[in-house]
């Protein structure tokens, strides 16, 4: 079957390969506690940027918050006279706060995630049993960015993905030859990302990887997360179409359907979850924002027992 997003994803991404002013520039900022790969994309030529999946620092011990991952941030755009438009998020973490309402108000950008977020507020609104001034409409984000969604970064041709699997509403973002793929795939000596979370599905996650995979060779994957595969001593977080394809330890050409469910779904039931899951899914499905003050002016961190 044909699919008419990846199309034009292919077509923008050999151009950019062609044309180095169509290429953007990619700066990462890798958040050791939480393994997070936070990125800054711009136009070279217009200077224009877009924050992906930045971080909050967040200290369950004591629920004391800081802004010092986020600060590097400001402080590279500021220094590169940058400005941004987008704040995005390719899926509600749970691993790490998001800092994008905190960016917003020190650099701008509208906020944006993939429509499917309605679904992931639904389900985790029960689990956490919401009260009713939580939205499920996604509401709390600027954009609600739609599968084969085309836009501009500066002069920069964009387009949004969605590639569920992990969750219901991951997006991959691609900006000139560059895409920003969130918890999809890892680095090749590493794998793919779980899928064992409430609404999460294996083997959609394999048909979203397999679509990703059908771009060009040459394409640039900005990852979300390392964790060092055994025997790499350093972080990574870039990589490439033709490199997953050749070496990618769980999903490399050959590998089928049905055998990466299956190892997919006898791996994830070996993992803990996350150590920040509670906060990190009530505050990102808030679009970052803390969950709603109680009649003390205080905000709550929920945590539900026996439930995940």
């Amino acid at each position: 079957m044909s699919d008419p997003a990846i199309a034009v994803a292919t077509q923008q991404i050999l151009m950019a390969a062609q044309h180095p002013e169509q290429q953007p520039v990619v700066k990462t900022f890798f958040d050791e506690k939480t393994f997070t790969a936070s990125h800054v994309v711009h136009d070279p030529q217009t200077l224009i940027a877009a924050v992906i999946d930045s971080v909050l620092d967040y200290d369950p011990a004591s629920g004391r918050i800081k802004y010092d991952s986020a600060q590097k941030i400001v402080d590279y755009v500021r220094a590169e006279k940058l400005q941004v438009a987008w704040q995005l998020e390719t899926h509600a973490h749970a691993d790490h706060l998001s800092a994008a309402p905190w960016l917003q108000e020190q650099l701008g950008g509208k906020l944006g995630i993939g429509a499917n977020i309605v679904e992931v507020q639904k389900v985790f609104g029960k689990i956490f049993n919401a009260d009713t001034r939580f939205a499920r409409d996604g509401s709390q984000f600027d954009h609600l960015f739609v599968d084969g969604e085309q836009f501009k970064l500066g002069n920069l041709n964009a387009i949004a993905l969605h590639v569920p699997g992990h969750t219901p509403a991951d997006m991959a973002f691609i900006i000139g030859d560059a895409a920003f793929i969130g918890d999809t795939l890892f680095m090749p000596d590493y794998g793919t990302a779980r899928a064992d979370f409430p609404g999460g599905d294996a083997r959609m996650l394999y048909r979203s990887i397999r679509r990703l995979l059908s771009l060009p060779a040459e394409t640039r994957l900005f990852l979300c997360h390392d964790y060092k595969a055994p025997h790499r001593d350093t972080y990574a977080w870039e990589t490439t179409v033709g490199a997953e394809r050749a070496h990618n330890v769980h999903v490399h050409e050959g590998v089928s359907e049905d055998d990466f469910v299956n190892m997919r779904t006898s791996r994830d039931a070996t993992l803990a979850l996350p150590n920040l899951i509670m906060p990190s899914v009530q505050v990102n499905i808030r679009g970052g924002h803390m969950p709603e003050p109680e009649d003390n002016g205080t905000s709550y961190i929920k945590i539900p027992i026996n439930k995940l």
